[in-house]
Protein backbone atom coordinates (compact mmCIF):
# COMPACT_ATOMS: atom_id res chain seq x y z
CA UNK A 1 0.00 0.00 0.00
CA UNK A 2 1.24 3.87 -0.54
CA UNK A 3 3.31 5.72 2.02
CA UNK A 4 3.90 9.06 1.57
CA UNK A 5 0.64 9.71 -0.86
CA UNK A 6 -1.63 8.29 2.34
CA UNK A 7 -4.02 9.72 4.34
CA UNK A 8 -6.01 8.40 7.09
CA UNK A 9 -8.95 9.57 6.48
CA UNK A 10 -8.81 8.74 2.74
CA UNK A 11 -10.85 5.20 1.83
CA UNK A 12 -8.74 5.53 -1.00
CA UNK A 13 -4.87 6.93 -1.58
CA UNK A 14 -5.12 6.87 -5.03
CA UNK A 15 -7.74 7.71 -8.44
CA UNK A 16 -6.96 6.77 -11.59
CA UNK A 17 -8.91 8.79 -14.52
CA UNK A 18 -8.27 7.43 -17.80
CA UNK A 19 -9.99 8.95 -21.29
CA UNK A 20 -9.30 10.01 -24.52
CA UNK A 21 -12.06 11.51 -27.36
CA UNK A 22 -14.45 13.69 -25.29
CA UNK A 23 -11.78 13.33 -22.19
CA UNK A 24 -10.68 17.04 -22.24
CA UNK A 25 -14.49 18.50 -21.77
CA UNK A 26 -15.05 15.68 -19.42
CA UNK A 27 -11.88 16.22 -17.14
CA UNK A 28 -12.46 20.17 -16.33
CA UNK A 29 -16.06 18.93 -15.95
CA UNK A 30 -15.31 16.26 -13.23
CA UNK A 31 -12.32 18.16 -11.70
CA UNK A 32 -14.14 21.58 -11.22
CA UNK A 33 -16.73 19.46 -9.11
CA UNK A 34 -13.88 18.04 -6.56
CA UNK A 35 -13.90 19.37 -3.23
CA UNK A 36 -10.89 21.41 -2.40
CA UNK A 37 -10.06 18.71 0.52
CA UNK A 38 -10.07 16.15 -1.74
CA UNK A 39 -7.59 13.52 -0.09
CA UNK A 40 -6.64 11.11 -2.79
CA UNK A 41 -3.64 11.74 -5.44
CA UNK A 42 -5.41 12.05 -8.77
CA UNK A 43 -3.49 10.29 -12.25
CA UNK A 44 -5.07 11.43 -15.06
CA UNK A 45 -4.44 10.01 -18.21
CA UNK A 46 -5.70 11.30 -21.85
CA UNK A 47 -4.96 10.17 -25.24
CA UNK A 48 -3.21 12.60 -27.57
CA UNK A 49 -0.16 13.43 -29.64
CA UNK A 50 3.10 14.67 -28.72
CA UNK A 51 3.55 18.31 -29.01
CA UNK A 52 6.22 20.54 -28.64
CA UNK A 53 3.41 22.52 -26.42
CA UNK A 54 0.76 20.45 -24.35
CA UNK A 55 -1.05 23.18 -23.23
CA UNK A 56 -3.33 19.69 -21.64
CA UNK A 57 -2.13 20.62 -18.47
CA UNK A 58 -3.02 24.19 -18.32
CA UNK A 59 -6.35 23.69 -19.33
CA UNK A 60 -7.19 21.49 -16.63
CA UNK A 61 -5.69 23.60 -14.56
CA UNK A 62 -7.93 26.64 -14.71
CA UNK A 63 -10.98 24.28 -14.09
CA UNK A 64 -9.49 22.00 -11.24
CA UNK A 65 -10.11 23.16 -7.54
CA UNK A 66 -7.03 21.20 -7.25
CA UNK A 67 -3.60 21.88 -8.23
CA UNK A 68 -2.25 20.38 -11.63
CA UNK A 69 1.13 19.04 -12.51
CA UNK A 70 2.87 16.76 -15.27
CA UNK A 71 4.22 13.98 -14.00
CA UNK A 72 7.95 13.69 -14.37
CA UNK A 73 10.31 10.46 -14.20
CA UNK A 74 11.29 10.11 -10.70
CA UNK A 75 8.12 11.97 -9.40
CA UNK A 76 6.12 11.27 -5.77
CA UNK A 77 2.36 10.97 -6.00
CA UNK A 78 1.29 13.76 -3.53
CA UNK A 79 -2.27 13.55 -2.29
CA UNK A 80 -4.33 16.06 -3.19
CA UNK A 81 -3.01 16.77 -6.74
CA UNK A 82 -3.88 15.67 -9.99
CA UNK A 83 -1.04 14.32 -11.83
CA UNK A 84 -1.21 13.79 -15.73
CA UNK A 85 0.87 11.92 -17.63
CA UNK A 86 2.83 13.35 -20.48
CA UNK A 87 1.43 12.27 -24.09
CA UNK A 88 3.44 10.02 -25.50
CA UNK A 89 4.25 8.38 -21.63
CA UNK A 90 3.34 5.29 -20.16
CA UNK A 91 3.48 5.65 -16.07
CA UNK A 92 4.26 2.79 -13.83
CA UNK A 93 4.23 3.46 -10.45
CA UNK A 94 6.16 1.79 -6.56
CA UNK A 95 3.90 0.65 -3.27
CA UNK A 96 5.02 4.22 -2.16
CA UNK A 97 4.08 6.19 -4.68
CA UNK A 98 7.24 6.39 -7.12
CA UNK A 99 7.25 7.46 -10.76
CA UNK A 100 8.64 6.00 -13.56
CA UNK A 101 7.64 7.47 -17.34
CA UNK A 102 8.30 5.18 -20.00
CA UNK A 103 7.75 5.34 -23.83
CA UNK A 104 4.54 4.12 -24.83
CA UNK A 105 1.85 3.87 -27.44
CA UNK A 106 -0.75 6.39 -26.61
CA UNK A 107 -3.73 4.41 -27.77
CA UNK A 108 -3.37 1.76 -24.84
CA UNK A 109 -1.86 4.12 -22.45
CA UNK A 110 -4.73 3.71 -20.23
CA UNK A 111 -4.37 -0.66 -20.02
CA UNK A 112 -0.55 0.10 -18.75
CA UNK A 113 -0.92 2.80 -16.43
CA UNK A 114 -3.81 0.80 -14.68
CA UNK A 115 -2.48 -2.61 -14.30
CA UNK A 116 0.86 -0.84 -12.45
CA UNK A 117 -1.56 1.26 -10.35
CA UNK A 118 -3.61 -1.84 -9.42
CA UNK A 119 -0.16 -3.97 -8.78
CA UNK A 120 1.26 -0.92 -6.54
CA UNK A 121 -1.47 0.42 -4.67
CA UNK A 122 -3.92 -3.10 -4.61
CA UNK A 123 -7.89 -2.13 -2.81
CA UNK A 124 -6.61 1.40 -2.04
CA UNK A 125 -7.02 2.00 -5.82
CA UNK A 126 -10.19 3.82 -7.17
CA UNK A 127 -10.65 3.80 -11.47
CA UNK A 128 -12.36 5.60 -13.53
CA UNK A 129 -12.92 5.01 -16.77
CA UNK A 130 -14.31 7.80 -18.85
CA UNK A 131 -15.42 8.91 -22.52
CA UNK A 132 -13.46 7.31 -25.52
CA UNK A 133 -13.41 5.32 -28.72
CA UNK A 134 -11.23 1.79 -28.42
CA UNK A 135 -10.85 -0.35 -25.55
CA UNK A 136 -8.03 1.25 -24.04
CA UNK A 137 -8.77 0.77 -19.96
CA UNK A 138 -10.57 -2.76 -20.19
CA UNK A 139 -7.60 -4.75 -19.45
CA UNK A 140 -6.78 -2.26 -17.31
CA UNK A 141 -9.85 -2.77 -15.06
CA UNK A 142 -9.84 -6.22 -14.89
CA UNK A 143 -6.04 -5.75 -12.94
CA UNK A 144 -8.11 -3.25 -10.65
CA UNK A 145 -10.93 -5.23 -9.68
CA UNK A 146 -8.09 -8.60 -9.15
CA UNK A 147 -6.24 -6.62 -6.84
CA UNK A 148 -8.95 -5.53 -5.23
CA UNK A 149 -9.39 -1.97 -6.00
CA UNK A 150 -12.95 -0.16 -7.41
CA UNK A 151 -13.34 0.73 -10.85
CA UNK A 152 -16.19 3.58 -11.72
CA UNK A 153 -17.12 3.72 -15.65
CA UNK A 154 -18.59 7.25 -16.97
CA UNK A 155 -22.42 6.59 -18.56
CA UNK A 156 -22.51 6.51 -22.41
CA UNK A 157 -25.24 8.37 -22.54
CA UNK A 158 -22.92 11.24 -21.24
CA UNK A 159 -19.90 10.10 -23.22
CA UNK A 160 -18.85 11.75 -26.57
CA UNK A 161 -17.41 8.35 -27.11
CA UNK A 162 -18.91 5.51 -26.10
CA UNK A 163 -15.80 2.78 -26.76
CA UNK A 164 -13.80 3.18 -23.75
CA UNK A 165 -16.27 2.95 -20.61
CA UNK A 166 -18.57 0.19 -23.23
CA UNK A 167 -14.96 -1.87 -23.19
CA UNK A 168 -14.48 -1.35 -19.81
CA UNK A 169 -18.34 -2.39 -18.77
CA UNK A 170 -18.31 -5.58 -20.53
CA UNK A 171 -15.46 -7.15 -18.26
CA UNK A 172 -17.98 -7.47 -15.74
CA UNK A 173 -15.41 -5.62 -13.44
CA UNK A 174 -16.90 -2.21 -13.29
CA UNK A 175 -18.89 -1.67 -9.85
CA UNK A 176 -20.77 1.63 -11.07
CA UNK A 177 -21.62 2.88 -14.65
CA UNK A 178 -22.58 7.02 -13.87
CA UNK A 179 -23.31 9.52 -15.64
CA UNK A 180 -20.38 12.15 -15.52
CA UNK A 181 -21.73 14.17 -12.87
CA UNK A 182 -23.05 11.80 -10.43
CA UNK A 183 -19.61 10.05 -11.49
CA UNK A 184 -17.99 13.15 -9.67
CA UNK A 185 -19.86 12.80 -6.93
CA UNK A 186 -19.07 9.18 -6.43
CA UNK A 187 -15.50 9.76 -6.51
CA UNK A 188 -15.90 12.24 -3.45
CA UNK A 189 -18.69 9.66 -1.51
CA UNK A 190 -16.22 6.42 -1.92
CA UNK A 191 -12.79 8.73 -0.88
CA UNK A 192 -14.37 10.92 1.72
CA UNK A 193 -17.31 9.70 3.51
CA UNK A 194 -16.70 7.31 5.80
CA UNK A 195 -17.89 3.65 5.27
CA UNK A 196 -18.95 4.65 1.85
CA UNK A 197 -16.65 2.63 0.33
CA UNK A 198 -17.80 -0.69 2.20
CA UNK A 199 -21.67 0.12 2.35
CA UNK A 200 -20.64 0.84 -1.54
CA UNK A 201 -19.43 -2.66 -2.86
CA UNK A 202 -20.91 -4.51 -5.58
CA UNK A 203 -19.82 -8.42 -5.89
CA UNK A 204 -18.40 -9.97 -9.27
CA UNK A 205 -20.67 -11.55 -11.86
CA UNK A 206 -18.75 -15.24 -11.50
CA UNK A 207 -18.33 -14.67 -15.42
CA UNK A 208 -16.19 -11.40 -14.91
CA UNK A 209 -12.33 -12.19 -16.33
CA UNK A 210 -10.37 -10.48 -13.24
CA UNK A 211 -6.54 -10.60 -13.04
CA UNK A 212 -5.05 -11.92 -9.87
CA UNK A 213 -1.98 -9.37 -8.40
CA UNK A 214 0.15 -11.98 -9.19
CA UNK A 215 -0.26 -12.23 -12.43
CA UNK A 216 -0.65 -7.93 -12.47
CA UNK A 217 2.77 -7.74 -11.22
CA UNK A 218 3.96 -9.94 -13.91
CA UNK A 219 2.56 -8.10 -16.61
CA UNK A 220 3.70 -4.68 -14.81
CA UNK A 221 7.67 -6.57 -14.61
CA UNK A 222 6.81 -7.72 -18.13
CA UNK A 223 5.65 -4.56 -19.72
CA UNK A 224 8.76 -2.27 -18.50
CA UNK A 225 11.54 -4.98 -19.44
Amino acid sequence: MPGTVRRAEAAFDVVCLVASLGGVTAYCELLASLPRTFPAALIVVQHRPVRESDQFVEVLDFYSTLPVRLLRHGDLLTAGQVHVVPAGRRAAFTSAGDVLLHHGDSRRVADAVLASAAAAFGPRLLAAVLTGQLDDGALGTRHVRGAGGRVLAQDTATAKASGMPSAATATGCVDFVLPLPVLAHALVGLVMVPGAAGLMRVSLPPWAAVIPPAAADTAVEEDAS
